[in-house]
């Protein structure tokens, strides 16, 4: 498959878009606003000749803050567009933004000729950025035509994925020939990249900049009252994070069977999309003495689950917590980011489905950070033994803050890879 064909095939299938979009809005009626701005009709606004970052949805808007707020820093000229696909990652764009006016917001286009142009020229960015491995032929060749740089930040490619490029090489060998930058998070994520067509001078090992998350000075100190406040500085208090639809019953079993030997143990239950909050707190009140945080009810001795509806506040959330289970990893998702607990010296558990974070997850295991488990029944094993083995859990956390602090230093070496397109 080449680019002409890859378009005409997407333009055949935007009636299927529309019935997607349609069908999301059922559940998500975020998805039916804003529906021109995926086709750059009725783009907001917005001050030319910055720099243009793609984060495809929360994960990576979350990842590019810390990018984001170097750039501001660094080019205090230049504005920032910052676009991405999904309501959930338009919301947490605009909650850690807000407030910037040099970063300016709205959904990227869909991959049409037509749509990419016309939102290139509403921009005219100096530079383009994209996150992760979110990679679109006709958004990097409308740039690659008017003489914008491309760059791919914190780039991961599985052997998988790289497989399913190789299937398509007519499509990805000219889109990958022309970025500028490919900044790897590993060497064997590099030589993928090559393989499949990337230019051998433009790729370069950076390492994850996930590891270079700052915790505000404030966090703990504010968590550690909010807990004094519910009279629950002793109780156990555990957190499962980022759960998909199916995680949930398995995770409310294993705090059923801690509560058997912890009477008194408290969970933090954050499911990963904001459109299942009211279904996961039905299915937690069915079982549990259950409030929601979004509700604003104080945390009382009787309560046994607190669901973490809000946006934005994941790493406060961890922060209450003794003990953490990263989600979408019980079941085939992938698992999600184990760095923001780790780097709250919290130990951590997760399920055998990591392949979305292979290798740092590996790195947290080898280091007696993470411990993975199989099932439910597993998970209520390894948080009961944490608790009763506070020096364990301890050890555990302790080693992975050590494991974030030894990988430090990605985002400068991408901000210096950069720098070399902004003047």
């Amino acid at each position: 498959m080449n680019r002409t064909l890859y378009t005409l095939l997407f333009h055949l299938g935007l009636p299927l878009v529309a019935l997607r979009l349609f069908l999301r809005g059922r559940k998500a009626p975020a998805y039916r606003q804003r529906i021109a701005e995926r086709f750059a009709c009725g783009l907001p606004p917005m001050r030319q000749g910055g720099i243009w970052v793609h984060a495809v949805s929360v994960g990576e808007s979350i990842a590019a803050a810390p990018m984001v707020r170097a750039l501001l820093k660094q080019y205090p000229d230049l504005p920032i567009t910052l676009t991405c696909m999904t309501p959930t990652g338009s919301e947490r764009i605009r909650a850690m933004f807000g407030d910037e006016p040099r970063v300016q917001h709205c959904y990227l286009p869909y991959d049409l000729p037509w749509a990419a142009g016309r939102f290139l020229d509403h921009v005219r960015p100096q530079l383009g950025i994209i996150m992760e491995t979110e990679l679109w032929p006709n958004h990097i060749h409308q740039c690659a035509k008017r003489g914008i740089p491309v760059a791919l930040a914190n780039a991961r490619l599985s052997a998988r994925s790289a497989r399913g490029y190789a299937r398509f090489a007519g499509l990805t060998r000219p889109m990958l020939a022309e970025m500028s930058l490919i900044a790897v998070q590993t060497e064997t994520e590099g030589q993928r990249f090559r393989d499949l067509g990337a230019r051998p001078g433009c790729v370069q090992v950076t390492g994850s900049i996930k590891f270079d998350l700052k915790i505000d000075d404030q966090l703990l100190p504010r968590a550690r009252a909010l807990r004094e406040q519910w009279n629950a500085v002793q109780r156990p208090l555990w957190i499962a994070a980022s759960t998909h639809e199916g995680e949930d019953a398995l995770i409310l079993a294993a705090h059923r069977e801690l509560l058997k030997v912890h009477s008194d143990a408290l969970l933090i239950l954050v499911p990963r999309h904001p459109e299942r909050f009211n279904a996961v707190y039905g299915l937690c009140a069915e079982q549990f003495a259950t409030v929601r945080r979004s509700g604003g009810t104080a945390v009382e001795a009787a309560t046994q689950v607190l669901l973490g509806d809000t946006m934005g506040e994941l790493l406060f959330l961890y922060a209450l917590a003794d003990i953490a289970f990263v989600g979408g990893s019980l079941l085939p998702t992938g698992g999600h980011n184990p760095l923001e607990p780790a780097a709250l010296a919290l130990p951590v558990i997760m399920g055998p489905h990591v392949f979305n974070f292979l290798e740092i997850s590996a790195m947290l295991r080898e280091a007696g950070a993470l411990q993975q488990v199989d099932d439910a029944e597993g998970l209520a094993g390894a948080v009961r033994r944490l608790i009763e083995l506070p020096q364990d859990a301890r050890r555990m956390g302790e080693a992975g803050r050590a494991v974030m602090q030894a990988n430090q230093g990605a985002l400068q070496r991408l901000l210096d890879g950069l720098g070399r397109f902004l003047g």
